[in-house]
């Protein structure tokens, strides 16, 4: 057989191995159990009203963190889960205590005041482990985090 025909047999062969092997790799990937992203607190001096203070977006949803200004300070800051503000809940949402220690949230955590959340950085904590997904948000003062608001979401968010 000439070097050509094996050649090509080979090819061919090959191609057929990646072509059947395809949908194996675009098989759906489920989110991590336990995640958490950090965000900046705004620069002083930004103009008064509504300012973003962070963006975060991947395959499984979209986090922003948004800042009230006045007077040149934030003095609230607020997360934006796939376009739906969370604003304060009055009891937080029940979550794995060993996702937040893993994202160094040191429990038991304290409660910032409805409204009045700020800190120098953030996290949104985001805990998939349990039976109802929960996102929790921090403000981080000194070395603790301190509890802003929180919501369940949706299994496949």
């Amino acid at each position: 057989m000439p070097l050509s025909r094996l050649f090509g047999a080979a090819l061919i062969a090959g191609a057929a191995t990646i072509a059947l092997a395809q949908p194996a790799l675009a098989q759906k990937k489920e989110p991590p159990a336990c995640g958490a992203v950090s965000f900046r607190a705004i620069a002083p001096g930004a103009p008064d009203g509504e300012t973003d203070a962070g963006l975060y977006k991947s395959r499984f949803g979209k986090i922003e963190v948004k800042a009230e200004v006045k007077g040149g300070q934030a003095t609230n800051y607020y997360m934006v889960l796939n376009g739906k503000r969370i604003d304060a809940s009055a009891n937080p949402p029940k979550a794995a205590d060993s996702c937040l220690k893993s994202k160094s949230v040191k429990l038991p955590y304290q409660k910032q005041a409805a409204g009045a959340c700020t800190g120098n950085r953030f996290r949104v904590v985001i805990d998939r482990s349990g039976k109802q997904p929960v996102a929790l948000f921090f403000g981080l003062h000194g070395d603790d985090w301190a509890y802003c608001s929180g919501t369940t979401l949706d299994k496949g968010a």
